[in-house]
């Protein structure tokens, strides 16, 4: 019997390339032997372009029946002006540019693709799906709040006339199943205006074209965004696809036992001699970067607070590969750090096992930039968040987080002086120390976070609201 092939599109960048690699196993776990699943790969011209090996490597090894397609490299398009060159602008533009060669490669498959799939970033590729005739579903690499903002983001950015004139503190109008929103949590670029700002919105605008979407998230974590967006209330006047919310889509831990890992990495055999829940996580993500001056006032809170700690470091872009091996990361923390620390705190430079540090029994709270994907593995792992966002839609998941699953606490940032976007010492050394120690709010705020791993675990199980989710979404293929 031939397979049923659904193609998927993701984005550029691993943040949006391996949540679609979990939906791709989890897909082919619920497919029955009956679909066949084709990755469609856009090779990146910018920086970024390095990080999805890795990741395409792993499913390939753990996933042979998962096909993988380069696209040959669109035209380029001519110049921008300088006002309009902005990364987020040129990325779009590029994903919009892969059309043509998209077009090319899904009329050559062979058996044909029955649906495609594809990232928010490439949601213009319904233009190509609908010269296909081909059922096409958005694949939202966000949560439920923060896809329920960026809906109604075009219409209520028009209405405001722009947000370029607020304030950091200004409230912003209401968003159906968001809590309330202030200026500062924003992505800037949509602060700023311009070509990045109007390319972003006109994505948002076009989602609702889908046949449905696919949201990396479950209901339990967010119930108040999911009715807003099945409700229609977050796009007025349009009719909203389905919502199937089949998340969290978090990769397994290599060891598959939530403890053991990657045996040979440094950071998980130190933890290992570590006692249970006493240890605090900081990473940033892959594309984050900290100043020196910031990374030294972390290094000063950590060892302030006498808490257990493994830490990430990611120096400031341009100092290379040198700065992140041993000796660069003497360079960057204090004279003496590492060695005053020796025994209860580990720092490693540029790249640990996340997903096996968080499941790992000695974990005990995350500090995280906010990253989607970072969330949810938080989530998932059972772990308090220290929220701490650094860019993009960072901001707004912060928010999320804090207020409306409080799950978390915010990381607060200097208000005053020449250095108003530090975090100080003092206040790492005071978040670090709260959320490890046995005070009423930090012993609550650890029992929600356990609920919410048990809650995301329902849904993924048999019988589960993401589990349905899956089936759903299968049953509307095939109708």
């Amino acid at each position: 019997m031939e397979k049923t092939t659904l193609v998927l599109y993701p984005g550029l960048g691993v943040g949006h390339l391996s949540p679609m690699l979990e939906l791709s196993k989890c897909l082919l776990r619920h497919g029955g032997g009956a679909l066949g699943i084709a990755v469609v790969l856009a090779e990146s011209p910018f920086e970024d372009s390095g990080f999805a090996a890795p990741a395409v490597a792993r499913v390939r090894a753990s996933n042979p029946s998962v096909a993988f397609h380069v696209l040959p490299s669109p035209s380029p398009p001519p110049p921008s002006p300088p006002e309009d060159d902005h990364p987020v602008a040129r990325m779009l533009r590029f994903l919009r540019a892969t059309n043509a060669p998209l077009r090319a490669l899904l009329r050559a498959l062979h058996p044909a693709p029955r649906a495609l799939v594809l990232d928010m970033f490439c949601a213009h590729a319904l233009d190509v799906a609908a010269d296909l005739a081909l059922p096409a579903y958005v694949f939202s690499p966000t949560g439920a709040s923060g896809l329920a903002v960026f809906l109604a983001l075009p219409a209520a950015w028009a209405s405001a006339g722009g947000y370029a004139g607020l304030g950091d503190d200004d409230a912003l109008p209401p968003f159906a199943g968001a809590p309330p929103l202030r200026a500062a949590v924003l992505p800037q670029l949509i602060r700023d205006g311009g070509a990045a700002c109007e390319l972003s919105l006109g994505l948002a605008a076009r989602v609702p074209d889908a046949r449905g979407i696919l949201l990396n998230s479950f209901e339990a974590l967010e119930p108040r965004a999911v009715r807003a967006l099945r409700d229609g209330l977050c796009v007025r006047g349009r009719a909203m696809p389905p919502v199937y919310c089949v998340g969290p889509l978090v990769a397994a831990p290599a060891g598959g036992d939530g403890d053991r890992g990657d045996r040979g990495h440094e950071c998980l055999r130190w933890m290992d001699a570590q006692p249970d829940r006493s240890v605090v996580f900081l990473c940033f993500g892959s594309m984050s970067a900290f100043a020196k001056n910031q990374l030294q006032e972390i290094a000063v809170g950590l060892e302030s607070s006498g808490q257990r700690f493994l830490w990430v470091v990611r120096g400031p872009r341009g100092h290379g590969e040198a700065a992140a091996g041993e000796d660069g990361l003497g360079a960057l923390l204090p004279a003496g750090f590492r060695e005053r620390t020796r025994g209860r705190g580990l720092a490693v430079a540029s790249w640990a096992p996340q997903v096996d540090v968080l499941r790992h029994r000695a974990a005990g709270a995350f500090v995280t930039h906010c990253g989607w994907n970072s969330t949810l593995e938080g989530v998932a792992a059972g772990l308090p968040l220290l929220c701490w966002p650094l860019y993009a839609e960072q901001g707004l998941n912060k928010v999320f987080i804090v207020e409306e699953m409080r799950l978390g606490v915010e990381v607060e940032r200097s208000r005053a002086g020449d250095d108003e976007d530090v975090v100080r010492a003092e206040e790492v050394e005071a978040k670090v120390r709260w959320v490890m120690e046995d005070s009423d709010g930090a012993r609550a705020l650890r029992a929600r976070a356990a609920a919410a791993r048990d809650r995301a675990a329902e849904a993924l199980a048999e019988g589960g609201t993401s589990h349905a989710a899956f089936f759903e979404f299968l049953e509307d293929l095939d109708a």
